[in-house]
């Protein structure tokens, strides 16, 4: 910043500081920007080449329910858009949202905190009823 710490007196370090705080921000901006960006020119490439139907539920979506439609990345890597769409699916949010569920619960149960030790349930409630059946 051209100041050595010998000169930086405490008058200056807020200055510095929303210095600091500013490049910062542009930095998440133009992030955001560039990711808003990536993520438009897939989608619309996804729109043109997918039909326009939820890839799970088959729900079909007209012009005016478009935006119920997103593109979900079937290996996971939103950076991985190739120009033939084979990373591509449209879902509706709906099912988007459950596939992304069903991807965390899954790394949950593989990370054994679903409880891995835990005993197989040994009750079996409907085990006598076919005794109780042949009694009538």
């Amino acid at each position: 910043m051209g100041m050595d710490r010998a000169t930086l007196s405490i008058d200056s370090l807020p200055v510095v500081a929303s210095g600091v705080v500013a490049k910062l921000d542009d930095i998440v901006a133009q992030a955001k920007k560039a990711q808003q960006e990536r993520a438009r020119s897939y989608r619309e490439q996804a729109l043109k080449i997918l039909p326009w139907i939820c890839g799970r539920c088959a729900r079909e979506f007209g012009r005016e329910r478009l935006r119920e439609l997103t593109v979900h990345h079937k290996d996971g890597n939103h950076d991985n858009n190739p120009p033939d769409g084979s990373n591509w699916e449209l879902l509706c949010v709906y099912c988007h949202e459950n596939e992304h569920a069903r991807i965390e619960d899954s790394k949950f149960e593989k990370s054994g905190s679903a409880g891995s030790d835990a005993k197989p349930a040994t009750h079996r409630p409907l085990e006598g009823l076919g005794k109780l059946l042949k009694k009538k």
